[in-house]
């Protein structure tokens, strides 16, 4: 490590059965120009070849071995196996643009009082050839109102402006104060995360231009499965009561409402009436009344109002109407 540099930065990748793509993601962090001080990647239990790709790399790449216990769990070790005092996320799927790290590291010494970092990213259906940023360029400027952080985290949040784990740059003092992701989250364990460091740090720096590219290329279902709502369930039900302690609650409702309608509405294409109706009632005070009844009503046959949401999505796929490239519902 290059103990000149102000700020030292550690790069965790979590893996699992990730030999195909992990070599990319790797490049993509030796590529910075602005070189990594560590990379550390986890591998959570592979039964592939992620050992032998990653090992390639030599002393380029720290590799950890463990039993497999999640990503939460495989991100977590990394952080603490960590020697610097900045932690960067990738995705093994996923990429970063060379100019990642120094754009970055630069708005932080500009920005001294900051403790994260996030931009905007590129989400790829490379196998289609698509690739779109993920926010526009106004979009976010109008956010920042010609500052380089956006003032409250949950602004941005509900402009889908805060980047994704790929984007984030943290300070590793504030991981450890909340604890790092939750161990037993296996679903939305990143939101959780961000959520929880935004009600203590709501200034969030942000470089307008895409720094990584998601890959889209795994089709993957819209629905939420009955199992997995009760995870959900019990992380919006936490955050509600954490959000009033830390009298953040004003800064979380309309958050978790449009956390909720987005997830509702991907529990329609899967017909999952009881379910989407029982959510209704829990989360009753945080959805508007002529919310509640339109989703109400297209509960009452769900089946039929599955095929309507897959005849809307394909013809918004077909037409090209979405702004923003997502994965095809199957």
């Amino acid at each position: 490590m290059n103990s000149s540099e102000p700020f030292q930065v550690s790069i965790v990748i979590p893996a699992y059965n990730a030999g195909a793509f992990i070599s990319r993601a790797i490049e993509s962090v030796l590529a910075q120009t602005r070189r990594a001080d560590e990379i550390i990647v986890v591998d959570d239990g592979s039964t592939d070849n992620t050992a032998e790709q990653v090992q390639k790399y030599g002393g380029q790449v720290r590799y950890i071995y463990q039993e497999n216990a999640g990503v939460s769990v495989a991100r977590n070790t990394g952080i603490k196996a960590a020697q610097c005092a900045w932690i960067a996320f990738l995705d093994s799927d996923d990429e970063w643009l060379p100019e990642k790290l120094r754009l970055q590291l630069e708005l932080l010494q500009r920005n001294p009082d900051l403790v994260w970092v996030t931009s905007n990213y590129y989400r790829c259906l490379c196998a289609e050839n698509q690739q779109r940023p993920h926010n526009q360029w106004e979009t976010i400027q109008r956010l920042l109102r010609d500052k380089e952080y956006f003032e409250n985290f949950f602004t941005a949040f509900l402009h889908e402006a805060y980047g994704n784990t790929d984007t984030m740059l943290v300070k590793r003092e504030v991981l450890e104060e909340i604890g790092g992701f939750q161990p037993g989250q296996q679903n939305a364990e990143d939101m959780d995360l961000w959520w929880r460091i935004g009600y203590r740090q709501p200034k969030l720096g942000c470089v307008n231009q895409p720094l990584a590219v998601y890959h889209m290329g795994i089709p993957l279902s819209l629905s939420i499965t009955p199992q997995k709502w009760g995870q959900y369930s019990d992380m919006i039900e936490q955050h509600l009561i954490l959000a009033n302690e830390l009298g953040r609650s004003d800064d979380l409702r309309p958050c978790a409402a449009y956390v909720l309608r987005k997830w509702l509405r991907g529990m329609l294409f899967d017909s999952q009436g009881e379910e989407i109706r029982r959510i209704l009632r829990q989360f009753s005070n945080l959805l508007p009344g002529w919310y509640k009844t339109i989703m109400w009503c297209l509960t009452v046959f769900p089946r039929v109002s599955a095929a309507g949401c897959h005849t809307i999505s394909w013809i918004v796929r077909r037409l090209r109407l979405r702004k923003k490239l997502v994965r095809k519902p199957s």
